[in-house]
């Protein structure tokens, strides 16, 4: 029987992948998870969505699509607007910009996320309908419905 490589052995990604390839003949659509740091469980409140929401609408150079706010992490769609900034760079400015609006608490980015591009028309629904049953399957709300940490900032068309 062969050896067994240990997990620092085998090959793969060991954080998430840079930049995203954007092609100007078809919408560019991301599937972003960005997570607290260590996991912590402060997103789910009404302030911390609606300072969120705020620094979405200021920070445009990515327009941010469906989004979902679980405890430790959430799930965004979002399009490029302005080509001079990459998805990172977007998100280290509105992770920044939302430390500055809440100096007074201990939240903190985990400080990579992961991020996914759609590629096919339907996809976006298909993932938003998945991403919507993550309260339900974490036992947290009956029905997705209820679900009171999602909304929509920009409408992103395929």
């Amino acid at each position: 029987m062969p050896e067994r490589k240990s997990s620092e052995q085998l090959p793969g990604r060991k954080t998430p992948a840079k930049g995203v390839k954007i092609a100007l003949a078809e919408p560019t659509i991301l599937f972003l998870t960005v997570c607290t740091k260590d996991r912590v469980p402060w997103l789910t409140q009404k302030s911390v969505q609606a300072s969120l929401e705020e620094i979405w609408h200021k920070a445009d150079a990515w327009l941010v699509g469906y989004y979902l706010l679980m405890p430790d992490h959430l799930h965004l769609f979002c399009a490029a607007r302005d080509l001079r900034f990459t998805v990172e760079r977007w998100l280290t400015f509105w992770k920044r910009e939302f430390g500055r609006a809440h100096l007074d608490q201990d939240w903190k980015w985990q400080r990579n996320a992961f991020h996914h591009r759609l590629r096919k028309p339907g996809e976006y629904q298909e993932k938003w309908q998945y991403v919507l049953e993550n309260p339900v399957r974490q036992g947290l709300v009956k029905n997705a419905a209820n679900w009171p940490y999602s909304g929509i900032i920009h409408e992103l068309r395929w």
